[in-house]
């Protein structure tokens, strides 16, 4: 079941562990499962998913567990719950839990989590819901680390959006976008928009932009807590065009959408990309790499649904070009630096900036726009040095950059000293038309109040009249630029009135002194002014060059001067009036046209250069001659010429396919003042190609192109021959025409022919060359031929191409066709389709024959009775209803029949079936780490709805995979089915598909996944007989076999005495056991060794005590001591073996000289003095101690002979005085109890010696227990010697053990510790 809330169970426990599934994390409730019951988890996980705004979009997810788990959802902002928006199923006949979003739209968009949850645990999962056409935001880190949903994206498709667009223009109103432009810009850009868009007064408007604003204000403040500093689209020098604003937001993960003319446009965070967003702290940059024209447009920048800036690049991309570009300035400080720059078409306005920001119209900067719209001036006042540096004239996409350089001021004189312009001849000619005016002309103009020209102003003495200033800027000189009134252009984008303001601040400003009479403040007439003055101008030689002015006057007569020379209509040139506009226009200019011309009028002037140049010309009938291609035959020369003219020097180079010709052997190159000659001496056909000369002076280049053919015979035809037929009466083949056909096309094919066997070539004919194929019928039955081929042309003959033999008049069939595929099977009717041969037998295919036979008989029937069957399908309806046919085809060529084909899969007439159900009881009957063997119940027929099914496929599909892949090409009949080549614990999902000749069923598959595994199996040793102590000699080989039985394979893992295994260790792991191999042992490799096998199920460990030792070596000298008559007490040295061998101890053995064999009277002695018993006098001794370990028994050390003699007298008793003598002691220990580890499940013997009269009694403890009546300890007291065996070391032995002995004089004891090794 699915629902929408996440209801956890209360936990005892919270267990974390992961998934198979990559992205699930499962929470286990309870410490250890029951049997039977498992957590939930992900079969198939939901997947990341891109929906289209306004449509739905799915989730789906595939859960298990035991018992079965409940599915809900959650989403990171926002609920579930709006049964209008989401809604959750679950689809039985998939096992699939939906979540459906109804109608997806940006704020759903999220990252939705997906719970399944059972009483012990839980499951969890995320999936990512995108939504297209909702913004463009940047994806998060989640989303970017999230897992992509491969088949959603390849299905994805660009979805184009669009925003609301704005109201078409309406006569008489204003154009709705300058309202979107005003909202967006700053009030000091108001006048520049408005004027762009042809509105001139604008104060009108101003109420009603300040109302919108409010409102527009308004709905940004929803998602946007700040926006300042919006700046309009602009051309950077970089060659970018970017427009920014400071923004910030409420919320960070709001979508930001760009649009260009209503089209949201896809932008990114990287530079290189064509639209890219920049975002610096509150700061957004966007920018468009390479504007090209196409980019014009109007742009809109949103955030959600609230529009946040406006900006227009339709205008900003015009079509136009510098005609002169702006110049290197060097000025010296406090002087004004001048830019100009002339455009090939008008334009309102220009960009000014420097590297890293624009210029603005100002009180430092004067922007100003001539007339015409096509001067464009910048002027830098009071240069300072900081004003160093490059300034760029951007117009549209083209830019012109310059350096302006400011050197100190040497005599630091104060106030502007003059201007400086990129041209220094301008300035030059300036100069000069100051020296020409008279003493007269100043007066006059100081009588009108116009400045004078300036000189006063500029030597700091008066100068200080009205001069209107108001000269266009451009290249030619102005009698404006040089009065120092308020000396400004007039801004075409202000009022006009601004030129007179400030004179007195000016004048302040520069500290004129006042010698001369004050022109009053009265005075209106300032006398004709320059509306727009003489630009400079560049022509060519032969073209039309015209120069032209506007006055402020339209009745004022001028004069037109050249080089100083009064200039009239006869003179060569048109003088030409039209009202305040006047002309001067050469028609054809020459080189002498070249001067400085000037306009005067009422004592103004204007005067610019006229440059011309004399760039490369070509006569068009000479160019049209010489790019007619030159054909000539293989071993001619070819002659190229070619007239021009222009200016010297010319610089003349020819070219082949791009290469420039150099004059060597077979290149001959003649250049004079008017003419150049090429000529190829014996050209080959390689020689084809593009011929070009470039003509190149310093005004221009021009290129002429021709082309060379070269005429030669052809090539030889190509190969391989293809034999096309080979008959009895007839040889067909063909080939390929030649590579190249010599420049012209191949007419003929010439055919000469040879048998096979004889020298004599004959020539059969030529053949037309359109078809490269040849059938000769003149042939014997039998022979074989061979066969020349040349390529004829207008040129000549190729070589030859020579054919292999070809046989002829032999019978070669045809081989097989495919076996025929049943295409569709009726009652009445079979319809068949084959293949036709690979081998067609040399000759062409006529037909094919059919033939039937039922199943279960041998006789195969003709079906085509009417002759071969021309097409490779056909319709069988000589049939019975219900019988089973099996049909085989065979081709047939010129020779006859062929092999018949392979019979197709049995067949039964009759009408189609429909497709089998599922099969039923699907089980998995054995697996291993290769196989998985399976098993079913054939489906039920149900009549009308499912036909029996008449076979199965079994299809596997490994979990990392989304195909599914059959195991079985043709349908098997069993209901089981083996499948092999799996991968060791791979993971598998597997369906059975029934199937009948109605097509396939629905597939049945597991509930969970499979692994190729056996079934689970806790580790167990197998051999119960295995060694738990290993003792090896010191150099020999050590291997332990340990076999076990595990499944799923297990991690197998040594260690020695607790701690990995060392290097020269090899481990040797299978399925089914472990080996362990020292090759060398060493005395350090002692230890216990454990082997732990540890799967899923569960793990097992088992410990091997190895003892690597050697044969012991023998104990010292032997000495005999007599203290007490009857017993003998000996002594020795111990073994050099006993420090390194804790398991070390001695025997002692005799023999007397009565008995004559030796026997063993001590063993498992740890110290180094044992006391014989019972020793008989007169009688020799012989005494023998070894050193004992796991190995055996040392070389014994042999003890002196040792005898008491017995006397035999006269029995006489001697009645001694009787002493009364006190032979008491107090007990006391002689040898106590040593501390011993034991490893577990061996023995282990304790002993120590006492001595004490009367005879102490000895009781021994273990942890404080009495242990004399415990049966379990074997305890022995001979001669005062205390041993206590303890015969299987247990955990429980563990302790500290203690002897107490006593007697009437006193008690004392002995402890130790036993520690026992597992």
């Amino acid at each position: 079941m699915s629902s929408l809330t996440n209801q956890e169970p209360k936990a005892s426990v919270a267990i974390k562990k992961r998934s198979r599934v990559p992205g699930v994390m499962i929470t286990q409730y309870v410490e250890q499962l029951p049997p039977g019951k498992s957590t939930p988890d992900f079969t198939r996980k939901p997947m990341n998913v891109t929906a289209q705004n306004g449509k739905k979009a799915f989730f789906k997810a595939i859960v298990n567990g035991e018992p079965a788990p409940t599915v809900t959802w959650e989403r990171n902002k926002g609920e579930v719950t709006d049964p209008e928006k989401y809604k959750t199923r679950y689809d039985e006949r998939a096992q699939e839990h939906i979540l459906e979003v109804i109608c997806a739209k940006p704020e759903e968009a999220d990252t939705y989590r997906c719970f399944a949850t059972n009483e012990y645990g839980k499951a969890v999962c995320t999936a990512t819901l995108s939504v297209m056409g909702g913004g463009l935001k940047k994806k998060s880190q989640a989303e970017t680390d999230a897992p992509q949903d491969f088949r959603s994206m390849l299905k994805k498709t660009v979805i184009v959006t669009r925003k609301k667009q704005l109201p078409p223009k309406k006569e008489g109103e204003i154009d709705p976008k300058l309202w979107e432009l005003l909202l967006s810009a700053p009030k000091k850009d108001y006048e520049k928009i408005c004027f762009d868009f042809g509105v001139t007064d604008f104060r009108w408007m101003l109420k009603r932009l300040s109302q919108m604003k409010k409102e527009k204000q308004d709905e940004q403040a929803k998602v946007v807590e700040k926006l300042e500093n919006v700046k309009q689209i602009e051309v950077t020098p970089s060659g970018r065009a970017e427009f920014s604003m400071d923004m910030k937001l409420w919320d960070p993960n709001s979508a930001i959408n760009l649009y260009k003319d209503g089209t949201m446009v896809p932008y990114g965070d990287d530079e290189n990309s064509k639209h890219s967003l920049k975002k610096m702290g509150t700061k957004y940059v966007f920018s468009i790499k390479d504007p090209q024209p196409e980019d014009a447009g109007f742009y809109q920048v949103d955030v959600e649904e609230s529009n946040m800036l406006s900006t227009d690049f339709q205008g900003k991309l015009p079509d136009v070009e510098f005609a002169a570009k702006i110049k290197d300035v060097k000025v010296v400080e406090s002087e004004d630096a001048i830019f100009q720059c002339v455009l090939s078409k008008p334009l309102n306005r220009i960009t000014w900036s420097k590297q890293d920001s624009s210029i603005e119209h100002g009180d430092k900067c004067e922007i100003t726009v001539s007339e015409d719209k096509l001067i464009h001036t910048l002027r830098v006042k009071d240069c300072e040095i900081a004003d160093n540096g490059a300034y760029y004239a951007i117009a549209g996409i083209k830019s012109s950059k310059a350096s302006l350089t400011v050197k100190a001021d040497p005599n630091a004189r104060k106030g502007r000293k003059g201007t400086q312009t990129g041209n220094q001849d301008d300035l030059d000619a300036a100069r000069r038309a100051k020296a020409e005016k008279d003493a007269a002309d100043a007066a006059a103009k100081a009588a009108l109040g116009d400045g004078g020209d300036g000189k006063d102003g500029m030597d700091g003495r008066d100068g200080s009249g009205h001069g209107s200033g108001d000269g266009d800027g451009s290249g030619g000189k102005t009698d404006g630029d040089k009065g120092d009134g308020d000396g400004k252009n007039r801004n075409l984008l202000t009022d006009g009135d601004d030129g007179n303001k400030d004179d007195d601040a000016g004048d302040k400003k520069k500290k004129r002194s006042q010698t001369g009479p004050l022109v009053p403040d009265t005075v209106t007439d300032q006398g004709v002014q320059f509306v727009s003055g003489l630009s400079d101008t560049l022509a060519n030689v032969g073209e039309r060059a015209e120069l032209s002015c506007k006055l402020s006057n339209e009745t004022s007569e001028g004069r037109w001067y050249k080089n100083g020379k009064l200039l009239t209509n006869e003179d060569g040139v048109t003088i030409i009036k039209d009202g305040a506009c006047h002309r001067l226009i050469i028609d054809c200019c020459n080189k002498d046209d070249a001067a400085v011309y000037r306009f005067e009028a009422e004592g103004r002037k204007s005067e610019a250069t006229l440059n011309i140049q004399d760039p490369p010309k070509i006569d068009a009938d000479a160019l049209g001659k010489f790019t007619q291609p030159v054909i000539i035959k293989a071993g001619e020369s070819a002659e190229w010429k070619l007239p021009f003219s222009g200016g010297a020097p010319m610089n003349i180079q020819w070219y082949k396919d791009d290469d420039e010709l150099l004059p060597a052997l077979n290149v001959k190159i003649e250049i004079s003042a008017t003419e150049s000659k090429l000529r190829l001496n014996k050209c080959q056909r390689k020689d084809c190609g593009e011929v070009k000369i470039k003509i190149k002076n310093e005004f221009g280049t021009t290129e002429a192109t021709s082309k060379l053919i070269v005429l030669d015979k052809p090539t030889p035809p190509q190969g391989p021959v293809d034999i096309m037929e080979s008959a009895v009466t007839s040889v067909e083949f063909k080939w390929k025409p030649p590579k190249d056909n010599g420049g012209c096309p191949v007419t003929n094919y010439i055919i000469e022919r040879q048998q096979v066997g004889r020298n004599k070539w004959s020539n059969v004919g030529e053949i037309p060359g359109g078809n490269p194929s040849y059938k000769d019928s003149d042939v014997d039955p039998g022979r074989r031929y061979s066969y020349r081929i040349r390529a004829k042309n207008s040129e000549g003959i190729s070589d030859y191409l020579q054919t292999e033999d070809i046989a002829a008049g032999v019978l070669r069939y045809p081989g097989a066709p495919t076996a025929p595929k049943v295409i569709s099977a009726f009652k009445d009717c079979i319809n068949l389709a084959w293949s036709p041969p690979c081998d067609t037998g040399g000759t062409k295919i006529v037909g094919y024959k059919l033939e039937k036979k039922k199943k279960g008989t041998n006789y195969w029937s003709l079906v085509n009775q009417d002759g071969p069957i021309t097409d490779t399908k056909y319709a069988v309806k000589d049939v019975f209803e219900g019988a089973a046919y099996e049909f085989r085809v065979s081709a047939i060529n010129l020779s006859g029949a062929g092999d018949p084909s392979i019979p197709c899969d049995t067949v039964i007439a009759r009408d189609p079936m429909k497709p089998p159900g599922k099969v039923t009881d699907l089980k998995l009957t054995s697996s291993n780490y290769t196989t998985f063997s399976l098993a079913w119940t054939k489906p039920k027929e149900i009549k009308g709805v499912e036909d029996e099914a008449q076979g199965y496929f079994v299809e596997i599909r490994p979990i990392e995979c989304l195909e599914w892949t059959r195991c079985n090409a043709i349908p098997i009949t069993l209901t089981s089915y083996t499948v092999l080549g799996l991968k060791a614990m791979a993971t598998y999902w597997v369906r059975v598909i029934a199937t009948n000749y109605g097509g396939d069923g629905e597939p049945q598959g597991f509930d969970n996944y499979i692994i190729a595994m056996p079934p689970p199996v806790k580790p167990k040793f197998k051999d119960r007989n295995m060694k738990t102590f290993v003792v090896v000699k010191s150099g020999n080989t050590v291997r332990l076999n340990i076999n076990f039985e595990a499944s799923p394979l297990p991690e197998i893992s040594w260690l020695k005495d607790g701690m990995p295994v060392l290097k020269h260790v090899t481990i040797t792991n299978s399925d089914k056991g472990s080996q362990l191999l020292i090759p060398t042992s060493e005395w350090s490799d002692t230890g216990i060794y454990t082997i732990t096998v540890k799967n899923i199920v569960g793990q097992e460990s088992f410990n091997v005590e190895i003892r690597v030792t050697d044969d012991p070596k023998p104990p010292g000298p032997v000495e005999l001591d007599q203290n007490i008559s009857g017993t003998v007490t000996l002594s020795w040295t111990s073994s050099p073996d006993e420090k390194r061998d804790d398991r070390l101890h001695y025997m002692v053995s005799k023999r007397d000289s009565f008995k004559r064999t030796w026997r063993t009277v001590a063993d498992n002695l740890f110290n180094n003095k044992f006391t014989v018993v019972n020793i008989l006098p007169g009688r020799e001794y012989y005494f023998r101690v070894f050193a004992k370990n796991d190995m055996g028994l040392s070389p014994p050390s042999l003890s002196p002979v040792f005898q008491t003699k017995k006397e035999k007298e006269k029995f006489k008793v001697n009645m001694p005085e009787s002493k009364s003598l006190d032979f008491q002691s107090p007990p006391s220990f002689i040898i106590p109890l040593r501390r011993r580890t034991a490893p577990q499940g061996y023995e282990c013997c304790m002993t120590c010696a006492v001595k004490g009269d009367p005879a102490p009694r000895v009781t021994w403890y273990c942890n404080n227990i009495s242990l004399n009546t415990n049966t379990n300890y074997h305890i022995t007291n001979v001669c005062g010697v205390c041993s206590m065996l303890i015969l299987r070391v247990g955990p429980k032995d563990n302790g500290e053990y203690k002897v107490i002995i006593e007697n009437k004089l006193g008690t004392t004891e002995s402890s130790m510790m036993l520690n026992v090794k597992e």
